[in-house]
C-alpha cells in the first residue's frame, strides 16, 4: 500500500513538473510564429512606409517575421476594427494614428482607444503651416493679420474632419483666434497640388510633402508646429520660437487588441523599443523623413490621454462629437 502510494506521489510530481516546464517553455517561445502589423492606410503613404521600416527591423529583434498588412478604408476605422477584434495573443498588432482619437467620438463604427493595449510610441510628424507664394503671405504675423482682416476668407487645405491636418487647422484657429475655410482633400498629395495651383492659400501638412516646393519658391513654410525645428527644413522656426505656444501634427503608436497577456505585452514593448532605438533604424527612418521618438507603454498612455484632453473640446465645439461623449 505504502509502495503504491509512493509511486502515485512520484507520478503526480513528475506530471506537475512536466506541466510547469511546458508552461515555462511555452511562455519563453513567444513569439513562435509570424506577427501581423496592420496598417489602416494604403500602401505608399507615410504610415505605410514608417511601419514597414519598423517591421523589417523588428523581424531581426523578434526572431520571427513581422508582416505588414494594409487594411485601408473609412479613415483607418476598418483596419483598426480588425485589430481590436483579433485574438489578444500578441500576434496581431496595428498602427494607431492621430485620427483614431477623433474617430471614436465621431464614427459609431470606430473603436475607442480603450479597446487597445498601447505598446510603443513611434514618433511625431509635426504639421507645418505653409502658404502659397501666390497668397503673398510671408510670415506668421502676415497670416494672422490677413485672417483677422477677413474672417472666413483664407482657405486652408487639410484632410477630412478628424485627420491630423484638419485637427491642426482647427487647433490653430483656436490658438490664434482666427477663422479659416477648412477645405478637405483626400490625402496630402492633392492638398499640396491645390496649394501649388492657388486654389487654396495655406496647408497644414507634414514637412516631407512641402519641403521640395519651398526650395523651388512655389510655397513658403511659415512655422513648424513641433517642439523643435524639423531637420528637413532647419531654417524654418517653430511656432514657439515666434512667440506662439502651439504644437500639433500626426503621431503613430503601435498597439494590439485589449487583453494581451502581461508577459507578452512586456516582451513586445521591449523588442519594439530596441528596434526603434537602434542606430541603424534611426538613420533609415530619418532618411525617409521621419522623426522617431520611441516611448514605452506608460509614457504612450499618458501622451494619448493628454492628446485626448486637448482635442475633445475642439471636436465638441465644432459639433463633431456624434458617437461617444465624455
Amino acid at each position: 500500500m505504502n509502495r503504491m502510494l509512493g509511486t502515485l506521489i512520484r507520478f503526480a510530481a513528475a506530471v506537475a513538473g512536466s506541466l510547469c516546464v511546458f508552461g515555462m517553455a511555452n511562455a519563453q517561445t513567444f513569439p513562435s510564429q509570424p506577427i501581423t502589423l496592420v496598417v489602416p492606410w494604403p500602401p505608399g503613404g507615410g504610415s505605410d512606409i514608417a511601419m514597414r521600416l519598423v517591421a523589417d527591423a523588428a523581424t531581426k529583434k523578434m526572431g520571427v517575421p513581422v508582416v505588414v498588412i494594409n487594411k485601408p478604408g473609412a479613415g483607418g476605422t476598418i483596419g483598426l476594427k480588425e485589430v481590436a477584434s483579433s485574438k489578444p495573443d500578441g500576434y496581431t498588432l496595428g498602427m494607431i494614428a492621430t485620427g483614431a482619437v477623433f474617430a471614436q467620438y465621431n464614427n459609431p463604427n470606430a473603436n475607442a482607444i480603450a479597446d487597445f493595449d498601447l505598446i510603443a510610441f513611434f514618433g511625431d510628424d509635426p504639421s507645418l503651416l505653409t502658404a502659397s507664394a501666390k497668397s503673398g503671405i510671408k510670415s506668421i504675423a502676415e497670416f494672422v493679420a490677413a485672417a483677422k482682416a477677413a474672417p472666413g476668407k483664407l482657405k486652408n487645405g487639410n484632410d477630412q474632419p478628424g485627420g491630423s491636418s484638419y485637427i491642426t487647422a482647427a487647433l490653430m484657429e483656436k490658438k490664434l483666434d482666427v477663422r479659416l475655410i477648412k477645405v478637405p482633400y483626400a490625402g496630402f498629395a492633392p492638398t499640396v497640388q491645390a496649394l501649388l495651383s492657388g486654389e487654396i492659400d495655406t496647408v497644414t501638412v507634414p514637412a516631407p510633402d512641402v519641403v521640395q516646393h519651398q526650395k523651388s519658391g512655389a510655397v513658403r513654410i511659415l512655422a513648424v508646429a513641433g517642439t523643435e525645428r524639423h531637420f528637413l527644413a532647419p531654417e524654418v522656426p517653430t511656432f514657439r520660437e515666434q512667440g506662439i505656444d502651439f504644437v500639433a501634427g500626426a503621431w503613430r503608436v503601435i498597439a494590439g487588441p485589449k487583453g494581451i497577456p502581461a508577459d507578452r505585452l512586456a516582451l513586445l514593448e521591449t523588442k519594439l523599443l530596441e528596434t526603434m532605438r537602434d542606430k541603424e533604424f534611426q538613420e533609415k527612418a530619418k532618411g525617409a523623413g521621419f522623426i522617431v521618438q520611441p516611448l514605452g507603454r506608460t509614457a504612450t498612455i499618458k501622451r494619448l490621454t493628454d492628446e485626448d484632453s486637448a482635442m475633445y473640446p475642439v471636436f465638441l465645439e465644432a459639433g463633431l462629437v456624434k458617437a461617444r461623449q465624455k
